[in-house]
Formats: structure tokens, C-alpha cells, sequence
């Protein structure tokens, strides 16, 4: 299936391949590939050889999850249209470190990273953006490990329904309490008392398999600063790939 051209903005879906100078995306456009994926789909496994680099379009969300020795998947970061998964920087395949797995299924670029390689290698523009995207992810671990550190579980609730709808553009999640219990590491009764409280405030309402938001002030209020830190780097490393002030919610 051709690749839409990159003005088409709503059917092209990536921010940061938006963000390409027109002579880069000339570069990697032929070897991007269409590709999708359902909800659950695991790009890589810890020690996997990384073959595919992965750009989710619109709704597409991806987390990074490290596994710990217990079985335990903890979400380390959350990965939308603002960006991409999988051997950005690195040079070559090598193995990965955490799970990255679909969290809402949909659409994808994916370009194999032999690929990736040889359009890096022709263009110093497009290595400097893909590494200055490389610090944005790394601010956003940063900023997770503070935050499961020093906020509540409501407060980290909050924040992480409001990067999700910030990054689908759509103020209704298909996402189980128990997806979301998994991703914040804690367990599903409390996580239910929290979702209730939400609830009751008007702040969420939800659906089977559906968290639906109906205050995105009432969850700004709510998160903790962590979302809004890592948009201003964001935005101040990458102006404009963060999806933040763009976004206008669909109503499910």
C-alpha cells in the first residue's frame, strides 16, 4: 500500500515522521511499511533481537514494561503518535532491555532497522532528530521513576489517562481496570476504589473494557506535575512532535 504523502496530516498519523525535513522523509519513505496491530501484540520481548523500528499512528499506544523477576510488568513509558519504538538510536540490532507491547491496538509505520540504518548514515538531520527524540524518551523514564516514587496512586492515575487521551486524540480508552492495575504495578482492588472515586467525581465514567473521560480539568487537576514535565521537554527539544496542544478530543 503506497505511504500517504506527509501533508495528508490526519491519514499520516506520526508526529515525529511529520517532523522530517521533506528531503529525509524522501529518504525513508520507501522503505516505510504500512503495518497493524490488535491490543496485547508484544513487539519485543528482554534479550529479543530488535529487527523493526515502529511509528504508532493516531490512536496506536505502545508501553515500554520492564519485567521483574516475579513476573511482575511494570510501565516505565508510554509511547503514542508523538514517537517511536525500537532501535531509534542504536546502531545495528541489538538486544532489548524491556517488553514493548501494544496497550490500544491500530495502525503503524514500521521500517526494518537495516533500513533505518542506511538513512541515518545519509543524512546527519535525520540521526540528530532521532537522538534529540531518544533524550525525550529518556526524560519521560526519568520522570516515571519519580513519579512512582513520590505520588500517590490517584495522582499517577490521572496522569496516566490524561498521556493517553493527550496522545490518541480520543477522550475514550479501550482499557481494562486490570491493564491499567498492571501498567501502574498495583493491585486491582485499589486500583477500583480509585476508579470509583474517579467516577463519582464525574471525572471518568466506564463502560465494559472502556474508560470513557468526561473532565480532562478534573484529571489535570488530579495528576501529579510528572505529564506536564515531560510535555514542556518535549516541546522544548522537539517543538510541536508532542501532541499536547493539537489535541482535539473524538467523542466515543
Amino acid at each position: 500500500m503506497e505511504i500517504p504523502a506527509r501533508e495528508e496530516t490526519e491519514s499520516f498519523g506520526n508526529n515525529l515522521l511529520q517532523a522530517l525535513r521533506l528531503d529525509d522523509w524522501a529518504i525513508m519513505q520507501p522503505r516505510l511499511e504500512e503495518w497493524s496491530a490488535p491490543t496485547g501484540t508484544v513487539l519485543h520481548e528482554p534479550g529479543d533481537t530488535v529487527h523493526y523500528a515502529y511509528f504508532p499512528r493516531g490512536p496506536s499506544l505502545v508501553s515500554y514494561l520492564v519485567i521483574l523477576s516475579d513476573g511482575r510488568a511494570l510501565e516505565t513509558a508510554l509511547v503514542g503518535r508523538e514517537g517511536a519504538v525500537g532501535g531509534i538510536v542504536s546502531q545495528g540490532r541489538l538486544p532489548a532491555f524491556a517488553r514493548a507491547e501494544v496497550q490500544l491496538g491500530g495502525s503503524f509505520f514500521r521500517i526494518e532497522l537495516h533500513h533505518l540504518e542506511e538513512a541515518k548514515s545519509r543524512s546527519l538531520t535525520l540521526r540528530y532528530l532521532f537522538a534529540r527524540y531518544a533524550d525525550c524518551l529518556m526524560a519521560q523514564v526519568f520522570q516515571s521513576v519519580a513519579c512512582n516514587a513520590a505520588h500517590s496512586i490517584e495522582q499517577r492515575t490521572a496522569r496516566w489517562l490524561l498521556a493517553a487521551i493527550e496522545r490518541t486524540g480520543a477522550d475514550n480508552l479501550a482499557l481494562t481496570q486490570e491493564q491499567l492495575a498492571v501498567m501502574l504495578g498495583v493491585g486491582r482492588s485499589y486500583l477500583s476504589r480509585v476508579i470509583r472515586e474517579l467516577r463519582q467525581r464525574g471525572i471518568i465514567e466506564t463502560r465494559r473494557a472502556r474508560i470513557v473521560v468526561r473532565s480532562v480539568d478534573g484529571l489535570r487537576s488530579l495528576a501529579c506535575e510528572c505529564n506536564a514535565a515531560v510535555a514542556r521537554h518535549f516541546n522544548d527539544v522537539l517543538k510541536g512532535v508532542y501532541p499536547a496542544e493539537q489535541t482535539k478530543f473524538r467523542r466515543g
